[in-house]
Parts: structure tokens; sequence; C-alpha cells
């Protein structure tokens, strides 16, 4: 029996834990905390046990990494150097779903020395991404094709069905995370120009984009695409763009809500008491006041009627109602807001649109290839955006403790021997790309 450790059990775990379970060749240690989540997902299971333990207490954790062969963290990002070198010092495996931090990628050469590998990005967006981009990118040029055009646009969106509030959105996972997000720079190449985004215009940044079977989608640049040009063979491509879909509507308004202040960080105990009003009026520098839809309008430059302001208004910004006694930071007021306000009530559904644009050239001959992952949450279990992430997090980790995947060192999924056989079990368990070519003139 292999023993797989699991750090962290929240929003996406639970496909990733039945999972592994069901391999029953596996013991799966998940450590949490609080653990009553993890154990339900458990469930009495024979191969699972359950520990609540503090995380960060380097005593307290070591002894549960030295006993797994493999440790995946579903921590907050921040966290996850920190467990490396814990599995740096004890020589065991490490997945992740998150980006690959600079800190991260500079334990490459260590980790090869260990004879250990460290797969980052092996969730969703980062993840499936990857791999099905990678998969018709070799698929391309096994058959003598250039690619001209590269774009990948994702989103985890409410199914249309359950779209009923102005914001077009719904969180399956952290608003803290989706709001960050939208504070990020971006570059991408467009044209065969570079085209660099500062964090503070993302938002201005935006445009429609067709996708089939739904209705037009929004699309901005997310972060920065031209660190994957290398890894994906194409820094000859003309376009060369990863973004995130949204219904319309969303950037401008979060453009918005960038600009009255809703998403900065620092902590203001003055802000514990106060109503949304208030809070909106100190933001945008009305002393003593409470802030009014006509007062946003005034100092964000929109006229009375805006969709925008409806959609603050809707969220209750400018309302009486308290704000909640959370960490006395704007974002993580807006956060506990959001939450409130945009949930998944019991019988709606999410969904997840991946789609891939590449313009390949064979000698003369051109044509367009799209291809599209649209899922759907499953009502009153599984999210999509769970399965999409939890699942090939735990493929992964399946090959990896059973020895299939050779590679060492920090990787992200673009390797065949890593993307090949996940993308194959995923597509058993009903989550694959579909695919259309087409000739262009």
């Amino acid at each position: 029996m292999k023993t797989i450790l699991l750090l962290g059990a929240g929003l996406v775990a639970r496909p990733l834990v039945r999972y592994l379970l069901d391999q029953n060749d596996i013991n799966l240690v998940i450590a949490s905390k609080p653990a009553e989540g993890a154990r339900s997902m458990v469930a009495g299971h024979p191969h699972g046990r359950v520990y609540e333990i503090d995380v960060l207490d380097q005593a307290e954790l070591t002894p549960f990494i030295q006993d797994a062969d493999l440790v995946v963290s579903l921590l907050p990002s921040v966290l996850h150097v920190k467990i490396a070198r814990l599995c740096l010092a004890m020589g065991k495996h490490l997945i992740t779903a998150s980006y690959t931090s600079e800190e991260m990628a500079a334990l490459d050469e260590e980790a090869k020395k260990r004879e250990v590998l460290f797969l980052n990005e092996i969730g969703l967006d980062p993840g499936i991404d990857h791999m099905s981009a990678m998969k018709i990118i070799k698929d391309v040029k096994r058959q003598g094709g250039r690619v001209l055009s590269f774009e990948s646009c994702c989103g985890g969106l409410p199914a249309p069905e359950t779209n009923d509030n102005p914001f077009g959105y719904k969180f399956s996972w952290s608003p803290r995370g989706v709001l960050l997000a939208g504070k990020n720079s971006a570059r991408y190449r467009k044209g065969g120009k570079v085209i660099n985004v500062a964090g503070k215009e993302l938002f201005q940044h935006h445009w429609k984009k067709s996708v089939d079977q739904l209705d037009e989608l929004e699309v901005y640049p997310n972060r920065d695409s031209l660190v994957y040009e290398k890894e994906y063979g194409l820094v000859e491509a003309e376009m060369f763009f990863r973004g995130t879909f949204r219904y319309p509507g969303w950037c401008e308004t979060l453009e918005k809500l960038v600009a009255l202040g809703y998403v900065n960080e620092a902590e203001d105990k003055s802000f514990t008491g106060m109503s949304f009003a208030q809070l909106t009026a100190v933001l945008i520098g009305l002393k003593g006041s409470q802030a009014s839809r006509k007062d946003a309008a005034a100092f964000l430059n929109l006229p009375a009627e805006s969709p925008i302001l409806n959609r603050l208004e809707w969220l209750g910004l400018f309302s009486d109602e308290p704000v909640p006694g959370v960490r006395p930071a704007p974002i993580d007021i807006l956060t506990e807001r959001m939450l409130a306000k945009m949930a998944y009530r019991p019988g709606e559904r999410d969904m997840v649109v991946l789609q891939h644009d590449f313009i390949v050239d064979y000698g003369g001959r051109q044509e367009h290839i799209c291809s599209l992952l649209l899922d759907y949450g499953q009502v009153d279990g599984d999210s999509s955006m769970a399965r999409t992430v939890g699942l090939p997090t735990a493929i992964a980790a399946n090959l990896i403790v059973h020895e299939k995947v050779k590679a060492r060192g920090v990787k992200i999924p673009t390797d065949k021997e890593i993307f090949a056989p996940v993308l194959q079990e995923l597509e058993a368990l009903g989550i694959s790309m579909q695919e259309t070519r087409t000739r262009l003139e």
C-alpha cells in the first residue's frame, strides 16, 4: 500500500479524496483544520484517516510527511514552498494545483538531486489547459504543421439557468483569490507584438468571444501568458494569449470596485462597526458621511443609470447594513459580502468553459482548430470546478506514487508521460475536450 498525505480539504478536495480512496491500494491521510469537512469526505472508508493538526507547526507536520510516499497540498499557495522544503528534506514527491512561484522554481536542481518530483499547475487552469493544449501542439508538429496563433481562455461560471444575479458570477472557490487575481499585471503577444498590461489597467483590456452552445462571453488577459511560450514550443507564434472567461459586465464592474478601494488589503480597525454606506464614503474620501449611489456615480464618473451602479447597489455598498465582523480590510469585507450574496444555492450547478483556438499552417494550407471543454457541476453533488481541479490532481498523484512518471525536479504537466495518461483517465471520467477543425481559405 502507498500512502498519500493530503494537506487541506477545501472546496475542490472531495473528488480528489474519493478518487484516491477508490483505488483501494492507497492509504489516504488528510491533515486539515478544521477536520469536519474532511471526515465527511472520507465517510468511514477503511483506507482514509483524518487528523486535525496545525499544518503551520513544523514539528507537528513533519511526522506526517515522513510517513507519506507523496504529499498533495491544497493549502493556500503562499504555503507551498514551506511544504516543498520539508518534502525536500525527507525526499518526498509533492503535487499542487497552484501556479509555480519563483521560489518554487528555484528548488528545481535540488529536487532533481533528491530524486523527487514537485508537480505544480495540475488543476484546471492551470492544468487541463496545459495538458490539452500540449496534446494538440505535439500532434500539429508531428504532422509538419506550424502554430501561427494560440488563444486559450478558461472560466468557472454559473450554468446559464443559474446565472441569476447582476454580476453573472457565483463563487465555487475563494472570492478573495478571484479579487486578488484582478490586481495582477498581464502580458501576451498579438500580431507579433508584446502587449504589457499594468495591474490597475487589467479590466480595461477585455473583449467579447464566441463559444459554441453559449451566448457571447467576455474575456480578459490571465497573468503573463508569455512565461509559457517556450514550454509550449510556440516562441515564434504571432499570437500567444491566455485569458479568463466571464459573463459580460464583469470587467467593467470589477474595474470600478478596484477604483473604489474595495480590493485594498490594508487593515483599518476604524472600519469595524461601520455600515457599508459609511465604509464606501471613507474609501472615496467623504469623511463622516454615508455614500449614496449618486456619490459613487460622481466619484467613478458614471451616468446615474449605469448598470455598473445597479450591480454595486445590489451588492449593498450604499446600504445601512453593517459590514461583517471579519479582518478589517476592504478586500476581506467585500469577500464576505460576495460570499453572502453570490454563493451557489442548493439545486444550482456551476459550469467550466475552457477553449483553445489555434491557427495552424501546413505549408500553405491553413486550419483553425477549436478545442472546447464545456463541463457542468452535479446538482447537489460535486461542482464542475471541484471535479476539474481535484480529479487531474488525484490522477497525477496516483500515477506518481505508482512510479509511472519518471520526471524529476519542479515541473508542470507539459510532458507527454504526464498529460497523456491524465487526459485519458479524465476522458473516462467524463471530462474531455471536443475538437473541431476548419480549413481556412
